[in-house]
């Protein structure tokens, strides 16, 4: 009818379209955050951070963090970064770690959003794992402050757009691959290492 297809129509123009699209809708429960006012870099090294991770580990690793329990490794952004001695348990790079609160928090907030979306979707939330965060840069927040001789400098701030989508594991039995016999070539072959060396003779 004309009333469902301009229904459908105002659907398909409000709904929010993520960077990537899970592979059971039914399955999977999604968050996101647009124009969020905290820095960029740290939603970053965030999100590969508890990227993989089970939602409710996530959510008590970025608890831990913002007590300086745990850390977060800072992997690409790692200007003006601190070298600490607990980089050394997530093997960053030149021991960077940080401890952004700010965003933390906000994560906190978004994995609690996915959290009630899969209980809506009656999920088995021990076995929802995170599989994809994106952060992606918005449109920087531009300021300005005043400098020595009357100059004037640029004070911009670097939010930040955050999608985050969790999706309900099955357990695969995954068979193990049985032992190959290992590749030998024709002049292996013609030496006898393909067969068992029996060794001739014995000492006393």
């Amino acid at each position: 009818s004309v009333v469902a297809a301009i229904q459908k129509l105002v659907g398909d123009l409000t709904m929010v379209k993520y960077s990537k699209e899970p592979d059971n809708d039914t399955k999977a429960a999604k968050a996101r955050g647009s124009h969020l006012r905290i820095h960029f870099k740290h939603c970053r090294e965030i999100g590969q951070a508890i990227k993989g991770m089970l939602l409710s580990k996530a959510k008590k690793y970025l608890e831990n963090v913002l007590v300086y329990k745990e850390a977060i490794p800072f992997t690409k952004y790692t200007g003006g970064i601190g070298r600490h001695a607990v980089g050394k348990q997530y093997k960053a790079p030149g021991d960077k770690v940080g401890w952004p609160q700010k965003a933390t928090k906000t994560f906190l907030d978004l994995l609690t959003n996915v959290e009630s979306n899969a209980e809506a979707k009656n999920l088995e939330l021990e076995k929802v794992t995170i599989t994809h965060v994106n952060c992606n840069q918005a449109p920087k927040m531009r300021r300005r402050t005043y400098r020595a001789h009357g100059r004037i400098n640029a004070y911009m701030a670097s939010p930040a757009h955050v999608e985050l989508i969790a999706e309900e594991r099955s357990e695969e039995i995954v068979k193990e691959k049985e032992a190959a016999a290992p590749r030998l070539s024709k002049k292996q072959v013609a030496q006898g290492r393909g067969a068992k060396q029996v060794k001739a003779g014995g000492g006393i």
